[in-house]
């Protein structure tokens, strides 16, 4: 008898778990932002020798803000370090990970194989990602002045 291989399931985000991550996101954020949050803005934190990260407030909205992550490592060339787009829903309060290193929108599933192999649970992964780097930041870093002027 000849063995059949089954089709792929295809895959099925688990929303209530993804949407815990981004309001768990959201209050971290919240804690990690400059204040008064207006476009512009920006905070820098030291993890480390020479490990930087840098959030930007890129858009404001009533309801909405973006946010830039950007990781400065001057040993690493710029495709290596981090950069995450960040939807802050205030309304809401969740924040979600829009785009990251060179996938701009993020679909919330992907089949696979695709042709830019991209992980079928890709936009959870880069959420769950973004929740380590705010625990790590939070109980590790600290805010460093964003120029060495502004130490004085």
């Amino acid at each position: 008898m000849p063995l059949v291989q089954s089709p792929m399931k295809r895959y099925v985000p688990d929303l209530m778990s993804l949407q815990r991550t981004c309001e768990v996101n959201y209050m971290a954020l919240m804690k990690l932002l400059p204040p008064g949050g207006s476009v512009g803005a920006e905070r820098r934190y030291q993890v480390g020798n020479g490990l930087q990260f840098q959030l930007t407030v890129s858009e404001e909205s009533r309801f909405t803000s973006q946010v830039i992550l950007a990781q400065h490592n001057p040993e690493l060339p710029s495709y290596l370090q981090a950069r995450i787009e960040i939807r802050l829903y205030h309304d809401v309060r969740m924040a979600e990970v829009c785009a990251a290193q060179q996938i701009s929108m993020l679909q919330p599933r992907y089949d696979y194989p695709n042709k830019k192999m991209h992980h079928r649970d890709e936009k959870e992964q880069v959420n769950l990602f973004l929740a380590d780097w705010l625990r790590f930041c939070l109980n590790h870093g600290t805010s460093c002045p964003l120029y060495p002027s502004d130490a004085a």
